[in-house]
C-alpha cells in the first residue's frame, strides 16, 4: 500500500477514451450487469459488474443501512431512480441483503409514494436528501406525518448540508444518514455515516482512499481538504487504481465513538472540476453547450442557473438566440424554446426551464467564461 502513490492516476477521461467496454478486466460473458453515468462528451461512463461485484456492492450498501439502524424487520421504500443510474438498484439489493422488505418505488409520483408509505407502513426510505425534504413538507402540509411508521433514512447522490439533515429529522421525527458512492468505483455504499455523524465510514476492506492536492497531485496529510482518490481492492469487472473522484473532502483516522475503526471522510466541500450534481444526475456545462449548439439560431453564449426551490433542485438556462426570433411571432420563440428544452433533456436527462434572450444580453468575460451560477447552499 505504501507504494500506491508511485502508480499513475485513473480518470473519467480514461473511461471515456475506452468507451464502452475497453477497461473491463474480465471476458464479457462474466459481466452480469452494466451501469452508466454521464460524461462531458455526452457519452456515458460505462461500468461492468461481475456476479461477485454485485454481491460485494450489496454487502457494502447493507453495511450502510445497518449503520442507519435498518434490520430485516424493516420495510424499506427505495425512492431513487432505477435504470442505468446506480442509486435505485444499489439501495434495492442492499436492503434485500439485510433481509428487509424492499419496496422498489422509484421516483416521479410523490403523492403515490406518500400513499404507499402510509399503506405499507414503510419504516425506512432511501432517496436523495432534497427529495426527502420535499416529501417531508408535503406530509407536513397534509398533516399526515403522524400516520407514518418511518424511522430511518439513507440519503445520497447529491451534496447536502447538516442543516438539511436536521430539518428532515425534525419534520419526520426520524434519523437520517448520509451515504456516498460513485458508479465508477461501485455505486452507493462506498461510505456512510453512523449515529454520531462524525464523518462517513469508508469500507476500507474494499476501497483504499487517498486525499491529494488537486493542483500538485501530491498526497495530503490527515485532516487537510483535497481531492478524494480511490483504489478498488476486490472489484473484478472494472478494477480501478487511484481513481480521481474530483470530490473535495478530508480524511480522519482513528476509532469513532461508535466503535468502528475504519477511516472517515468529511462532508464534501465541492468538486475540483466543473461538474454539477442536480437531482442526483451528473451534469457538465459542456453537455449543455453541445445540446444548444446543435440547434440553428442559438449562439454559444449561455448561462446555467441552478437553485433549490421548496427543497427541490431547479435548472434554468439562459440562451442568446438570433435577433430574427424576436422580430417573428411569439409562436416562433415558443417553438424554439421547446426545441432547446428537448435537446437539453435528451443530452442530460433533466428538464430545464429555457429562457431565450437577445444577443449581447449575457455578460462577457475577458478570462474564462462564467457559465454557471449555483444558488444552492451546499456547504
Amino acid at each position: 500500500v505504501d507504494d500506491l502513490t508511485k502508480l499513475p492516476f485513473t480518470t473519467k477521461a480514461d473511461l471515456r477514451d475506452n468507451y464502452p467496454f475497453g477497461l473491463f478486466a474480465v471476458p464479457q460473458d462474466e459481466i452480469v450487469r452494466v451501469h452508466a453515468s454521464s460524461g462531458t462528451t455526452g457519452k456515458p461512463t460505462v461500468v461492468g459488474y461481475t456476479a461477485k461485484d454485485i454481491e460485494m456492492w450489496a454487502e457494502c450498501v447493507a453495511r450502510c443501512m445497518t449503520m442507519a439502524g435498518i434490520t430485516k424487520k424493516d420495510i424499506v421504500q427505495v425512492a431513487y431512480g432505477y435504470g442505468l443510474f446506480t442509486g435505485g438498484l444499489g439501495a434495492h439489493y442492499g436492503a434485500e441483503h439485510i433481509g428487509a422488505t424492499t419496496v422498489p418505488m422509484g421516483t416521479g409520483n410523490t403523492q403515490k409514494l406518500v400513499t404507499l408509505m402510509k399503506d405499507f407502513g414503510a419504516t425506512a426510505i432511501a432517496c436523495t436528501p432534497s427529495y426527502l425534504l420535499h416529501i417531508s413538507e408535503v406530509l407536513k402540509e397534509s398533516g399526515d406525518v403522524d400516520q407514518l411508521k418511518l424511522r430511518a433514512a439513507v440519503c445520497g447522490a447529491e451534496p447536502w448540508t447538516e442543516e438539511m439533515r436536521l430539518q428532515i429529522e425534525r419534520n419526520l421525527n426520524i434519523h437520517a444518514h448520509d451515504i456516498y458512492g460513485l458508479s465508477e468505483v461501485m455505486g452507493p455504499g462506498v461510505a456512510c455515516d453512523c449515529e454520531y455523524h462524525a464523518g462517513l465510514h469508508v469500507c476500507e476492506d474494499y476501497f483504499i482512499p487517498e486525499i491529494i492536492s488537486p493542483t500538485t497531485l501530491e498526497p495530503l496529510p490527515e485532516g487537510e481538504t483535497g481531492e478524494l482518490v480511490f483504489t478498488t481492492i476486490s472489484k473484478e469487472g472494472l478494477p480501478l487504481i487511484r481513481y480521481r473522484t474530483r470530490d473535495l473532502t478530508s480524511i480522519t483516522y482513528g476509532k469513532c465513538k461508535c466503535g468502528r475503526t475504519t477511516c472517515r471522510i468529511s462532508r464534501f466541500k465541492g468538486r475540483s472540476d466543473d461538474m454539477l450534481i442536480i437531482r442526483g444526475v451528473n451534469v457538465f456545462p459542456s453537455q449543455v453547450e453541445e445540446a444548444l449548439l446543435s440547434i440553428d439560431g442559438v449562439s454559444p453564449h449561455y448561462h446555467i442557473i441552478v437553485d433549490r426551490v421548496n427543497n427541490l433542485d431547479t435548472l434554468e438556462i439562459m440562451v442568446e438566440v438570433d435577433e430574427k426570433f424576436f422580430s417573428d411571432e411569439i409562436k416562433g420563440l415558443e417553438a424554439l424554446s421547446v426545441k432547446i428544452g428537448k435537446a437539453v433533456q435528451q443530452m442530460i436527462g433533466l428538464n430545464a426551464k429555457i429562457k431565450l434572450v437577445e444577443p449581447r444580453t449575457i455578460e462577457r468575460s475577458m478570462g474564462k467564461a462564467v457559465r454557471v451560477t449555483d444558488k444552492r447552499k451546499l456547504v
